[in-house]
């Protein structure tokens, strides 16, 4: 494992301000330096919490830049392009200028990511007061949220449908493997040493023709619902948008708004995800052969957001997580997928490693839950993978050394709200 000076945690805290700064465009937060040079829709998100309780305003303008690439249907893409740096698949691959719905002036990808944003809002609320920003951007993420209700139920369940791998923030988690093999063997050439390394016989072909498909079918949700080839029902994409949903219920008065319709829409992902996505444990669902896909992963989790989740399931999923399939086993949190699942590799993106942002996820599910013990576990557990290996995107869940990108914004930024959280203790 790679070796690291070992640092106190106000040193810690100055060296995550410091990635964050070296990382600002001027307009936006890039997740890291070289490979993700423009601004991603999930870690923008995951950036504004962490700042949320240092820099605020910096928090503010990083929704507000990302939130200039809404399309007119209320989608949040999941990468907007602010930047002229080369990148694949860029701005000529998605052709956001040429569709009507999109911003004008903004180029952005044709895909959504998990809808984080309102929770987000709503941390910076609760730790600043602040309630000028709320009333800002309120329209904005209630327009999002309805444009998920409108044109992702594509199962009519009332659940949002991913359509697309890099809608779900684990790209190439191997819940996808199945409905990725359903598809055409195609070849774009995509090819890049870094990735090559990062993401072995992995299916990025594949996900540039469901891009495409997408794209030359004009982003049009009837294609979706229809003929779209890959349609999944994904516990983390809902748990989080049920989580979202709650925060705009609790936004919703200081933007002078109802937020019945906001309360109603988590009860009813609340009641879809129980009757659509569990059995024993939550998994997704693939909607183009209306089966379940039978693969434990941190995703599944993510329902535990929800603190009016039953208890009659709260207690089984909390049994998973602590045991020998995923925490019980390893020496750090939380391994991305189920170590005994044949899939599972330590080694490979999103197929085994653990993330800084999942686990800030599920400290925050464990204490909706009255589960402190375990929060400060997670919290600690992290803080000592960042600590040992510095904010790499990801770290190897046994011996805690970190793989891909250093200077990962996500990880820095979450960093800090996990420091403000024990100077709070």
């Amino acid at each position: 494992m790679e070796a690291r000076p070992a640092v106190d945690d106000a040193a810690l805290g100055r060296e995550a301000l410091a990635a964050l700064e070296a990382n600002w465009t001027g307009a936006a937060t890039v997740p890291a330096p070289g490979l993700y040079p423009h601004q991603w829709s999930w870690d923008s998100a995951f950036v504004a919490l962490g700042l949320a309780r240092h820099r605020p305003e910096r928090s503010y303008a990083e929704l507000t830049s990302l939130l200039d690439g809404q399309w007119a249907t209320g989608m949040i893409p999941h990468i907007v392009f602010h930047t002229p740096e080369a990148y694949f698949p860029g701005p000529s691959v998605w052709r956001s200028h040429d569709h009507a719905a999109a911003p004008h002036g903004v180029l952005t990808s044709g895909l959504t990511a998990p809808p984080l944003h309102a929770l987000s809002v709503w941390w910076l609320w609760r730790h600043t007061g602040e309630t000028t920003f709320v009333r800002h951007v309120f329209p904005a993420l209630a327009a999002q949220h309805a444009y998920l209700a409108a044109a992702r139920d594509l199962g009519g369940s009332g659940l949002a449908a991913i359509v697309h791998p890099w809608e779900s923030g684990m790209d190439d988690s191997p819940a996808w493997d199945a409905p990725l093999a359903a598809l055409p063997e195609v070849r774009y050439g995509y090819r890049n040493l870094e990735l090559d390394e990062r993401h072995p016989d992995s299916d990025h072909d594949r996900y540039v023709w469901l891009a495409l498909k997408y794209r030359d079918n004009g982003y049009r949700h009837e294609y979706l619902r229809d003929e779209h080839p890959f349609a999944i029902e994904d516990p983390m994409f809902n748990g989080v948008w049920l989580a979202s949903c709650r925060a705009l219920a609790e936004l919703a008065p200081i933007a002078g708004a109802d937020p019945a319709p906001h309360a109603e829409q988590a009860a009813r992902l609340r009641q879809a995800m129980l009757d659509r996505l569990w059995d024993g444990s939550f998994y997704a669902r693939d909607l183009r052969t209306d089966r379940l896909i039978p693969l434990s992963t941190v995703g599944g989790f993510c329902p535990l957001l929800d603190p009016e989740l039953p208890a009659t399931h709260v207690a089984p999923l909390l049994e998973v997580l602590e045991s020998a399939r995923f925490m019980g086993a390893t020496g750090y949190p939380v391994p991305s997928c189920e170590i005994r699942a044949a899939q599972f590799d330590r080694t490979r993106y999103w197929r085994g490693p653990s993330w800084v942002n999942t686990n800030w996820l599920l400290r925050r599910a464990a204490e909706a839950h009255g589960r402190e013990q375990l929060g400060r576990q997670l919290a600690a557990g992290t803080l000592r993978l960042v600590r040992q290996a510095g904010f790499r995107e990801c770290f190897d869940p046994f011996d805690g050394s970190g793989r891909g990108c250093r200077d990962f914004s996500v990880s820095a930024a979450l960093t800090l709200d996990l420091l403000a959280d024990t100077v709070e203790a």
